[in-house]
């Protein structure tokens, strides 16, 4: 497989330019200047006063220290420490973690409830909350759509519950203890982050905070026929807890050793969390957390590559979720939400990087959320947010990868693209419409390529052929400043052969990247749109009207769209940029590199087509014309 490093160095120097730390913790990452064993590095820890907690990321070089004599939070540097470490003649360098705030997407404080009780079991699955389960089998009840649902049944029907596959809920602590859940744990690739042991059980508060793992991991394996709350997306498949989100601030190294944990014992990591919705930040994972997920994407699963899927984001039309660097990335899945009639939910942030959708709250009832586990042997039925979404799409994959456990993180891609259905789905508000791209498949700036089908994914997982080695081809840039007009619009074109005549050759578009340098005296006023040679225009940067940034504006920031998934990308590309704002702005463009990443080779040639009115088939004919011109 071809290296995926390539473009990194573009995503960290953008992501560097956004952090402000208002704090920093008593955790600092010791490179040394050579390999160490564990011995070596409790030896080097303890000379200056510091705990070695172990390697990062598997690394013999890295490792993560504590020192316990300096408090978990402080507002300034430790220089003396820092200098301390640094002197040592073993190591390299020493950075103390700067702490930052990362949300639970979804989390509402909600009342407790206990079992429903007098229910008349359903004949299938038989477990008492199935009926509340619309996301799982939507009868249309209370005001639902009637199927506008997963398609789980038909996944089960094919023999496909999830079995020996494991999901990690990075979150705030799993109750692994619940009857619903205990018989799925994985213990073994469990760990608790927050307090540095194996037992990631959540921290008590009076207002049930910390339920919103438990509520995800319900979603993914609740375990069915138990007479229990409700059943799993994938109920024969394990779930393993990762307690990560539960302290007053996150640091790089807690989110890297999180998404680096067991990789070849976890197969899909699931977060519904990540930086503040509140139209305004742009933030995404720093050094040691990209190298975490590009090491996880690459090696995890011994080398089929894990699967990270994340919750696009809560904070409505009036923010965007390219700009959250860990929903806007191409190494994770980015899922948004609909509610039971099909409409978006209130919530749901749009943006050019969400590859497909799945469920949470119910439209006209606001306690039609969504049926799972709860703290404490509980359910619930308002679990809520793109918090709710996340872990139901990690069920379907968990279903794909046991009907064919030789897929890799692409071709979990590629079957979403190919599998995730329009159905009903329509934006409340008739700003979004579905289009269709260059070759023929539909999206929706909100709902991606549609919601998530476990039935025709499982079908379609169990004849695929893997697609070939991925390419990255950096197609070109514009690096000359230019005044962004006040009224009207700024339009640069880059004419790319994308490498045609390197061996970094993209002929089939998979992720589209452009990264873009600009600032401007209302930053959320700028909107971004981004054409293809065939035609297709993403919108990969939305107003923002919380916004209000007149100094950072975007560094090398990495906006990224999948709406041009398997077109060929040889051409003109076109890049819109204007002021969306009742009052006149300025600001000045200052760079733009155009990202191509996808194949050479076309990437469904050995797939047999059985539906001849299906995405696949749709897009194979596409590729065929085109390879004949």
């Amino acid at each position: 497989m071809p290296l995926l490093w390539r473009p990194i160095f573009f995503i960290l120097l953008s992501l560097i330019s956004f952090v402000v730390a208002d704090l920093f913790s008593n955790s600092f990452l010791v490179r040394f200047k050579r390999d160490l064993n564990p011995d070596e590095a409790h030896q080097v820890a303890k000379r200056h006063g510091f705990v070695n907690m172990g390697p990062v990321l598997q690394s013999k070089s890295e490792y993560h220290f504590i020192n316990h004599a300096l408090p978990p939070a402080r507002k300034r540097r430790s220089i003396l420490h820092t200098r301390k470490l640094r002197s040592d003649p073993l190591i390299h360098n020493a950075i103390q973690q700067a702490g930052f705030l990362r949300v639970k997407r979804g989390y509402k404080p909600l009342k407790v409830e206990n079992l429903v009780k007098n229910i008349q079991p359903h004949q299938d699955p038989s477990d008492p909350y199935f009926p509340f389960q619309w996301y799982l089998k939507n009868t249309g009840q209370n005001g639902g759509k009637a199927k506008l649902d997963l398609n789980v049944e038909a996944a089960w029907a094919q023999g496909v519950t999830g079995k020996n596959i494991t999901t990690a809920i990075m979150d705030d602590g799993v109750d692994y203890m619940h009857p619903d859940l205990k018989f799925n744990y994985n213990a073994m690739a469990s760990f608790d982050f927050s307090s540095n042991d194996p037992y990631p059980y959540p921290r008590y508060t009076d207002d049930w905070f910390n339920s919103h793992g438990t509520r995800c991991a319900g979603e993914v394996a609740a375990a069915r026929d138990n007479r229990i709350c409700g059943v799993g997306v994938a109920y024969d498949s394990k779930i393993a807890g990762i307690r990560m989100l539960d302290q007053p601030y996150m640091t790089d190294l807690i989110e890297a050793n999180s998404m680096g944990h067991e990789p070849n014992l976890i197969d899909i990591y699931s977060a519904s969390w990540g930086p503040t919705d509140d139209g305004k930040t742009v933030d995404g994972p720093r050094n040691a957390t990209m190298r975490a997920i590009v090491k996880g994407v690459n090696e995890g699963r011994n080398g089929l590559g894990n699967i990270y899927v994340w919750a696009s984001g809560d904070g409505g039309e009036d923010d965007d979720c390219n700009c959250d660097g860990y929903a806007a990335s191409m190494w994770t899945v980015s899922i948004n939400s609909a509610i039971n009639d099909g409409q978006n939910a209130h919530y749901d942030e749009s943006c050019s990087s969400t590859l497909a959708s799945t469920f949470s709250n119910g439209a006209k009832d606001p306690n039609t959320g969504v049926a799972t586990t709860d703290l404490y042997g509980k359910c619930t039925t308002t679990h809520s947010g793109t918090s709710a979404a996340a872990p139901e799409a990690a069920g379907v994959f968990a279903l794909a990868l046991e009907a064919n456990n030789k897929l890799t993180w692409r071709d979990i891609q590629h079957l979403t693209v190919l599998t995730s259905k329009r159905n009903s789905l329509f934006d409340a508000k008739g700003r979004f419409h579905w289009t269709m791209n260059g070759v023929g498949l539909e999206f929706n700036h909100l709902f991606g390529f549609g919601v998530l089908d476990a039935g025709a994914m499982v079908a379609l997982a169990k004849q695929w052929k893997s697609v070939p080695p991925r390419y990255h081809c950096e197609a070109g840039t514009v690096s000359e400043t230019r005044k962004i007009p006040s009224q009207g619009s700024m339009v640069l074109m880059i004419d790319t052969n994308s490498c045609k005549e390197d061996n970094t050759e993209v002929r089939y578009l998979e992720h589209v990247q452009a990264v873009i340098s600009l600032n401007a005296t209302r930053r959320g006023d700028v909107e971004l749109f981004l054409t293809s040679p065939m035609g297709t225009r993403s919108m990969i940067l939305s107003r923002r009207r919380n916004d209000d940034d007149s100094r950072d504006g975007f560094s090398k920031w990495p906006f990224m769209t999948t709406h041009t998934w398997g077109e060929y990308p040889q051409g003109i590309w076109k890049l819109e940029v204007r002021f969306n704002s009742e009052s006149p702005q300025s600001g000045f463009f200052k760079e733009w590199s155009l990202m191509l990443h996808g194949t050479k080779d076309p990437p469904y040639t050995e797939l047999p087509v059985l539906d001849p009115h299906s995405k696949l088939a749709i897009v194979k004919k596409a590729h065929e014309v085109r390879s004949q011109m």
